[in-house]
């Protein structure tokens, strides 16, 4: 099947993007280089196409109950106009995906996934309606969506927010409609992120978003706004310690191993889906736990990497970079509990060679 462009496709041909295609999608995985797109994001702010990310609407009068029966977390902690980070998991405690909900209302849920598992998602939301009272839509083919990071993002975007102080009506985890921005259309707009800067997520048309694309870059040039690929995308989020859907957890690893047990509500009163074997894993001990790690040998951690202490295979890498900002090569690994201790010494598999490592704390930026 022929690869899918998002509405902004000719503007990453036009800006120079080199386009790959990921997930079924033909995105931009650099323009200038993953270095200095990663460094703009740290320092000044990166403008990014999401539009291959999946959009479902959830509405009608039980859809704060549906939710809620999908979701590890709790919806009863957030109000409208506020987003929650979540996890989708199935019967046995692994992850279907993880995603955001947006609570528009207590019978109108905007829920944002994985671009890779959208029709998976959408698929086991139809499966898990039931007897509830909503109706349930995929969006994402009308849904254009863009994400400005960085430090000097709510300086760039302020310029053409010129009805909405973004500092005080549009704070971490929350989001507001009808935004106008400058001459280019009314969109909506959350502060979220996938970086580990400050930013927001802009979702529109396809028209207004083209107009967008060019007036942010045009207007936030100054303050050393660039475009930016799926590359440091990556390499941004691992740093700061975010987890990928494929990686860090996924249909056997549970969010309890993949350190997430934080948005895994058990004590909560919904009874949602993989409740039980997750609450049974936390008695009895998770098993497997994700750490950082650093190599202290030459080479690259890459995904899949076998991770051992001496003779004994105790895990493997989940991620692994050179580091743009902090100039060490580092990795994500899930190893055995008993193993995952800081300061333990390891060896990684790489190229049929054992390269010495240490564990560390997986929160690499000190910010």
């Amino acid at each position: 099947m022929a690869a899918k462009k998002t509405p902004l496709y000719e503007k990453h041909i036009s800006y120079g993007g080199e386009v790959v295609d990921y997930a079924g999608w033909l995105l931009p995985v650099k323009y200038e280089g993953l270095a200095a797109e990663h460094n703009a994001v740290r320092n000044n702010a990166g403008l990014f196409d999401v539009s291959h990310m999946g959009e479902v609407t959830v509405k009608g009068k039980d859809a704060f109950d549906y939710v809620n029966h999908l979701i590890t977390n709790d919806l009863t902690t957030i109000g409208d106009g506020q987003v929650i980070y979540s996890l989708l998991c199935n019967e046995n405690g692994g992850v279907v995906d993880d995603l955001l909900v947006y609570r528009k209302g207590k019978d109108d849920m905007y829920i944002v996934v994985n671009a890779a598992n959208t029709d998976k998602d959408f698929a086991w939301f139809l499966k898990q309606k039931g007897n509830y009272d909503v109706e349930i839509k995929n969006i994402s083919s009308e849904t254009a969506q863009i994400a400005l990071q960085g430090p000097k993002a709510e300086k760039i975007l302020q310029k053409l927010a010129k009805d909405v102080d973004l500092a005080n009506e549009i704070k971490f985890f929350t989001f507001k409609e009808n935004v106008q921005l400058g001459d280019c259309g009314k969109f909506l707009v959350s502060r979220t992120g996938y970086t580990g800067e400050d930013g927001f997520e802009i979702y529109g048309s396809g028209e207004d978003m083209n107009k967008l694309w060019d007036e942010i870059l045009k207007i936030g040039k100054e303050d050393g706004v660039m475009p930016c690929g799926l590359g440091c995308r990556d390499t941004l989020r691992f740093e700061a310690a975010l987890p990928l859907y494929g990686n860090e957890m996924d249909d056997v690893i549970t969010p309890l191993e993949a350190g997430l047990g934080y948005f895994v509500k058990l004590k909560q009163e919904a009874d949602f889906i993989g409740k039980a074997p997750l609450a049974k894993m936390k008695e009895a001990g998770v098993p497997r736990k994700l750490i950082g790690l650093e190599l202290t040998g030459k080479g690259i951690a890459r995904h899949g990497a076998k991770v051992f202490k001496g003779d004994k295979e105790i895990g493997f890498v989940t991620t692994g970079y050179m580091s743009p900002t902090l100039g060490k090569t580092i990795a994500n690994v899930i190893v055995d509990a008993d193993q995952a201790e800081v300061g333990n010494e390891v060896q990684v598999e790489i190229r049929n060679k054992k390269v010495p490592a240490v564990l560390i704390s997986k929160k690499f930026l000190k910010k």
